[in-house]
């Protein structure tokens, strides 16, 4: 049984823990803000540019001379995965449930006798994949120095597709990340992006017709590559929010576990100094007695 000097110390360990994760959940609700309204931003414009490309691909009058982006290269035996996930921890299943969602579609591209190709773009994405897949991942991106990401750093990764798509390096590319629905709820995707997408985003808005200059094919090859950088940012600014949403979950739980061993720890405290007490009475009474 531990001492009660034991149980005082751990007592005032749990409370300077309780204190910094209090602080946190604080510091991620005060940034979720920001970061969900960034991502509600962004949404439209990703949904729109799909839609816009459903249409020029509607009004191509030569589909065999296509953009490669749009149409893919006629075969799809290597597939690049891009993982995005955090450069830090503490936030939950975040991380795990992007890396589970990646590593069953490895499991399968594999299983299908396919080649993958793997970038990770977050450290703690990579920590995790390397154990298993380490020899699939051909890029590694980092952003841990830079406070807030912006679309500079998405163009950075969409360049990088475009040009191991313009190398014939890959067939198929899909993006891995979180899909931020609310505080609780954040949902892992894995979304096409080479060749691009042509499932309409709104219903309503599949049947507008478009009046291009130049023509579309010329639009296409200045667009598509943009389409990319702009569906990674999306997906930047997805993970921004379900990141702090996902930290702030868990440093509301850790803090209410700590407050409960707190409680525990207490209640044991005062019965081993009651015991002493008791034990010390009995001790002093013993030895009044046998004088």
């Amino acid at each position: 049984m531990p001492s009660l000097d034991d149980l005082k110390k751990r007592i005032k360990s749990v409370k300077s823990t309780q204190k910094i994760t209090k602080a946190m959940k604080m510091v991620a609700a005060a940034k979720l803000r920001k970061a969900q309204e960034n991502a509600e931003k962004g949404r439209p414009y990703s949904q729109k540019m799909q839609n816009i490309i459903l249409n020029l691909t509607k009004s191509i009058s030569d589909p065999q001379n296509a953009p490669k982006l749009l149409v893919g290269t006629g075969t799809d035996k290597t597939h690049l995965c891009v993982v995005l996930t955090a450069d830090r921890g503490l936030c939950g299943g975040f991380n795990s449930n992007i890396c589970k969602l990646a590593k069953t579609s490895f499991k399968k591209i594999l299983s299908d006798g396919k080649n993958l190709k793997i970038i990770t773009v977050g450290s703690k994405g990579l920590d995790q994949i390397k154990r298993e897949y380490e020899k699939y991942i051909i890029k590694k991106f980092s952003f841990k120095d830079r406070k807030e990401i912006t679309f500079k750093e998405a163009e950075t990764i969409g360049n990088e597709i475009v040009n191991l798509f313009e190398k014939n390096e890959f067939d198929k590319c899909i993006l891995f990340y979180n899909n931020f629905k609310n505080v609780i709820t954040q949902i892992p995707q894995a979304q096409q992006i080479v060749p691009a997408d042509k499932t309409p985003i709104k219903k309503n808005e599949e049947n507008l017709s478009y009046e291009f200059e130049p023509e579309e094919d010329e639009i296409l090859e200045d667009l598509l590559p943009k389409n990319i950088s702009t569906q990674v940012f999306k997906a930047f600014l997805e993970n921004a929010a379900s990141e702090q949403g996902s930290r702030m979950t868990a440093m509301d739980n850790a803090t209410r576990n700590a407050g409960d061993l707190v409680d525990k720890l207490t209640i044991n405290y005062n019965r081993s100094r009651q015991a002493s007490i008791t034990k010390e009475l009995i001790e002093i009474i013993s030895g009044a007695e046998s004088l």
